[in-house]
């Protein structure tokens, strides 16, 4: 019992850090601003995503400090991949990611 418990336990704590483990980041960047992606789920929505707040951190600080406009914002490309839980069962998981161009001011 304490082995299926530890399995079931281990099983969870690696679904957690695998979603967690993209967060917001630049993929584009030049002198005067970039493009900033981050992660989201498809029931929750872009703009209610954790990460939304660390890519606007990350415009801020690419902006030292300074205003920023946002360009253009929507869906970018994200990826599919296989999760295989402990049980064998192979599973694809569709990760969906939400594009942030900005210009600093």
């Amino acid at each position: 019992m304490i082995n299926s418990w530890l399995i079931a336990v281990a099983m969870m704590v690696a679904l957690l850090l695998g979603g967690c483990a993209d967060g917001a980041k630049i993929v584009q960047e030049h002198d005067m601003g970039g493009v900033v992606i981050y992660p989201f789920k498809e029931g929750q929505g872009p703009m209610l995503s954790a990460f939304r707040k660390e890519g606007l951190d990350l415009m801020n600080e690419k902006c030292k400090g300074r205003s920023y406009s946002i360009l253009r914002e929507g869906e970018a490309k994200g990826r599919t991949r296989v999760v295989s839980p402990l049980d064998g069962a192979q599973e694809l998981v569709e990760e969906h990611r939400w594009g942030i161009q900005f210009e600093c001011k």
